[in-house]
């Protein structure tokens, strides 16, 4: 019952959070942290645990619960890991656990609304952590959209209540939370339809048995459908071009935890549904889609990093540089291969370290300087906060792929897949696009050494000269130092997260 609990525990807390604590407003603040802190810590430890019992050996999933859920129409409450959901789970409850260290000395004051308070965030929180640990363990389509559902009204409220800075920032704060919850509801409707298909078609809501049909049951048109609305479902969720829009404004506004969560996690259920749904289960659907798939992660690619060195505001360029690194996501998922399955799955955790670790920097720098603008935060941060520039410059070189980081990894091999895609595929077109994707890579690489060049380099901007910056503090150090070494880990033993989703992504394509 180890993934039970690991769901129940964030759910209680966040029920916990309904009742008012005693104290000051001051007394209050420091309670709401610290009870975040242990509930999201024990989580951590329970998927920790869940780690240390999992069968490496094995392919399929395990430490299951399925139990009866609604007898009349055969839903089951069925939960189980394998090797491509046990990354997820980990970095999710890692993810979470690493917002409460941060906030334990930086809570968000209310921004959009002003109507927030400090159980409030902390309890979102913790509700937004049970819908994604629960959307990566979910074995049920139906449950699986349940929990896929769950973390939009708690992210909702999050940009919207805590969001924004400055005496105007409620217009544009109600704009990105709003675009937000109607951009994803969308893609909510489409995905449901397209579960249905696969479901009544195919007489079950059992993904393991769908999974091992690998299609199955489905005749082409139902399968072409079928994969068409739950690719749509999934590119709004992931984001893909051109339905990336809601993303830059919800990153832009949200306070740091939320922009850390969403890019970390948020997007990676997009990407997990193609794997663990779309592909394995109408995959004569994923041959017909796949090339369409290709070009719009391509597009997306070369957009995103074009769209990059546009930007003047830090986390706006963060945002869109997440559009770009998801497009290599999407195009090592339409190869349809081992390779660009395992490539995919590898980028969605190398995301998850590097542009968590680059939000919670946007987040530190803005609370120093008062400002993400590029033109306003000038140079020479090496010279001002030596330690937090350098970090910077970390993350900035991890996330443009430098080889030994984990962001290498998903890239290339991304682009290595597309080089000789599945035998069903347009080989020359996939070529096409590993070439497009190169040049994209190349773009990413451009932008960020003009971001260092602009802010960490250069002499000290004349209106921060008398200004004293605190460097890296001791909280902000405890969240980052564990995605940091993350980085470097899989980024020099990649095998160590290969080998463990190969054999899942080989069962999920039926074994090739």
């Amino acid at each position: 019952m180890i993934l039970a609990a690991m769901l129940v525990v964030p759910f209680l807390g966040a029920l916990g959070m309904l009742v008012p604590l005693p104290g000051s407003p001051r007394r209050v603040t420091r309670l709401a942290r610290l009870y975040g802190l242990a509930v999201s810590g024990v989580t951590l430890v329970l998927a920790v645990v869940a780690a240390g019992m999992f069968d490496y050996g094995r392919r399929g999933a395990q430490l299951g619960v399925n139990v009866p859920w609604a007898r009349s129409i055969g839903l089951r409450f069925h939960l189980g890991v394998d090797g491509i959901s046990l990354p997820l789970i980990v970095l999710t409850a890692a993810l979470t656990f690493l917002c409460m260290v941060y906030t334990a000395r930086a809570l968000p004051a209310p921004g959009g609304t002003r109507a927030g308070s400090p159980q409030a965030l902390i309890g979102l929180v913790l509700l937004l952590e049970v819908g994604m640990l629960g959307t990566f363990v979910a074995l049920d389509l139906l449950l699986f959209f349940v929990f896929f559902e769950v973390v939009l009204i708690p992210m909702y409220f999050v940009i919207a209540d805590w969001g924004g800075s400055g005496r105007d920032a409620a217009p544009r704060v109600r704009a990105a939370a709003n675009k937000f919850i109607l951009y994803t509801l969308l893609g909510s409707g489409l995905l449901l339809v397209g579960i249905l298909i696969v479901a009544v078609n195919a007489h079950t809501f059992d993904m393991t048995a769908l999974t091992a049909r690998h299609g199955a049951g489905l005749s082409h048109g139902p399968q072409v459908a079928a994969f068409g609305l739950l690719a749509l479902g999934f590119a709004v969720k992931t984001p893909m071009w051109p339905l990336h829009t809601w993303l830059p404004d919800a990153h832009t506004e949200a306070p740091t935890v939320g922009s850390v969560l969403l890019a970390g996690v948020l997007l990676k259920m997009g990407t997990y549904g193609f794997v663990r749904i779309a592909v394995p289960m109408a995959p004569e659907g994923a041959k017909v889609w796949a090339p369409w798939l290709g070009l719009l992660a391509v597009i997306g690619i070369v957009y995103g990093a074009l769209a990059c060195l546009a930007q003047r505001e830090l986390k706006r360029m963060i945002a869109y540089s997440s559009i770009g690194h998801m497009g290599f996501v999407l195009l090592g998922i339409a190869t349809l291969t081992p390779v660009g399955l395992n490539a995919a799955l590898f980028g969605n955790i190398a995301h998850g370290l590097i542009t968590g670790l680059l939000f919670f920097l946007a987040g530190s720098i803005k609370e120093r300087y008062g400002t993400g603008d590029l033109d306003a935060l000038g140079g020479g941060m090496l010279a001002k906060a030596p330690y937090l520039a350098s970090i910077l410059t970390f993350a900035a070189v991890a996330s443009m792929g430098l080889p030994g980081l984990a962001g290498f990894w998903g890239e290339m091999l991304a682009l290595l897949g597309a080089y000789d895609p599945h035998s069903g595929l347009p080989r020359p077109t996939f070529i096409t696009f590993m070439a497009v994707g190169g040049l994209g890579a190349v773009l990413t690489a451009a932008y960020f050494l003009r971001l260092l060049s602009r802010v960490t380099h250069g002499p000290v901007a004349d209106r921060w000269r008398t200004t004293r910056f605190a460097d890296v503090r001791s909280h902000e150090l405890l969240a980052w130092t564990p995605l940091i070494t993350a980085t470097l880990f899989i980024g020099l033993w990649p095998k160590t997260l290969l080998a463990l989703t190969d054999g899942a992504v080989r069962l999920l394509l039926g074994g090739r």
